[in-house]
């Protein structure tokens, strides 16, 4: 495992910018919500049978179990809730992926007086550098008017509650068995999306073979490789360190875009790219550095 370590955060950017590609094949199938609230049931089934089949053990500290079921509907419900119903409303993931790329400056913001972490000021110009990379690969994708109103709220609800679901769980979860733990939490998230679902949607599905295929790959790819990674990185890293990762999602989100549907990536993108690895590079090797 420590040979594959420096590996991890790049496989976990390679996982999680599949996310929008997902949600692109199987939105048209289902309504958001559903969609979801199905993704959770399967994900907390074969969770639920990895750890009874590895004899993992369940927290039991009562105070553990809510901090896990709190984190798990900011990270889970509230964040995919939220991208997924702006995209449903019309929200050009593009641009739904730029809100949710300020997660970094908001952590960085938040770190030192929630968590103690020092950041300091290359770090704060590789995160800056980050953003400004994000903004030219996706304002290189946006074509006509942006919508805002209600397509808007959801995508900024999912802002922060990824950016508080990371400290929250930095700060309340150092420690806890990555597949039992889970199981709450996703378990969590999917009580809270399936009440809502229920509430304002038909939950009726379309089992198309693009539908099941994403919904797999999201299963299989995203809520568990790539949350299992997100979690060992939260524990082994800094609050900052981890989330400029996401600042990598929206720009690899685009490069696969272009490799399945054939969307160019312009010189703007292009050099937005760069951008966006260079200034990843800086905040997360400055934050190595100061450890």
């Amino acid at each position: 495992m420590p040979l594959l370590q420096p590996l991890l955060p790049f496989l976990f950017v390679l996982l999680w910018s599949t996310g929008f590609i997902g949600a692109r094949f199987g939105l048209p199938h289902a309504e958001p919500l559903s969609f979801l609230f199905i993704r959770y049931l399967l994900v907390i089934v074969l969770l639920a049978l990895l750890a009874l089949a590895a004899r993992a053990p369940w927290p039991r500290d009562a105070r553990l179990i809510v901090h896990l079921a709190i984190a798990g509907v900011l990270v889970h419900g509230l964040y995919l809730g939220g991208v997924f119903l702006a995209i449903a409303q019309g929200l050009p993931a593009g641009i739904t992926a730029l809100v949710v790329g300020m997660q970094p400056l908001l952590t960085a913001a938040s770190a030192g007086w929630l968590l103690g972490e020092r950041v300091t000021r290359r770090q704060w110009l590789g995160l800056a550098a980050g953003f400004a990379g994000v903004a030219l690969v996706v304002s290189s994708k946006i074509n006509g008017e942006v919508p805002l109103g209600a397509a808007l709220l959801p995508a900024l609800v999912a802002l922060l509650a990824i950016t508080v679901g990371t400290l929250y769980q930095k700060r309340f979860c150092p420690q806890f068995d990555l597949r039992s733990g889970s199981v709450i939490q996703f378990a969590a998230a999917a009580l809270l999306t399936g009440l809502a679902a229920a509430a304002s949607e038909t939950m009726v599905i379309d089992w198309a073979p693009e539908f099941v295929g994403a919904l797999l790959w999201l299963v299989l790819a995203l809520s568990v490789g790539a949350i299992s990674l997100l979690n060992l990185l939260i524990r082994s890293g800094s609050a900052v360190n981890v989330s400029s990762l996401f600042y990598l999602t929206p720009p690899l989100t685009a490069l696969i875009a272009w490799l399945l549907f054939d969307e160019r990536l312009t010189p703007l993108a292009l050099a937005g790219f760069g951008l966006a690895v260079s200034g990843v590079y800086l905040a997360r090797s400055t934050a190595s550095a100061s450890k």
